[in-house]
């Protein structure tokens, strides 16, 4: 239930961007802060959002997207959030408390989807 639904929060979040003419100007904010190819970069992680969201909440791949998810919203943390300060509502404005609360779900999901080791005899676990 939880994967499925930081699938659908995450895949809105794509949608939304592309459908509100969002990914210029992400792509200009993130070559404001240095990073090369801004615009290339925000079609990556737009595309990314739009296409791993579906595989993840079927089941396909879900460590490694999980993986890749929580780098994405560390990254908005880093770039957006922390300096806003902590809560998203009330005592603060666009804070990183959310997207905590994203990571952290990512990350048990990841660990609960993570490869097993080969058992002793070299067979699947």
């Amino acid at each position: 239930m939880v994967r499925w639904v930081l699938a659908a929060l995450i895949f809105i979040h794509g949608v939304a961007r592309v459908a509100a003419d969002g990914v210029v100007p992400f792509g200009a904010f993130l070559e404001t802060r240095g990073f090369p190819f801004g615009l290339g970069l925000a079609w990556l992680v737009t595309v990314f959002e739009l296409a791993a969201a579906p595989l993840f909440a079927w089941g396909r791949a879900v460590a490694p997207i999980a993986l890749v998810f929580s780098a994405i919203y560390a990254c908005g943390i880093w770039l957006v959030h922390a300096p806003a300060g902590w809560f998203v509502v009330g005592l603060g404005r666009n804070g990183a408390e959310y997207s905590v609360l994203i990571i952290a779900c990512l990350l048990a999901i990841a660990w609960a989807h993570r490869p097993r080791a080969l058992s002793r005899d070299g067979g699947l676990p």
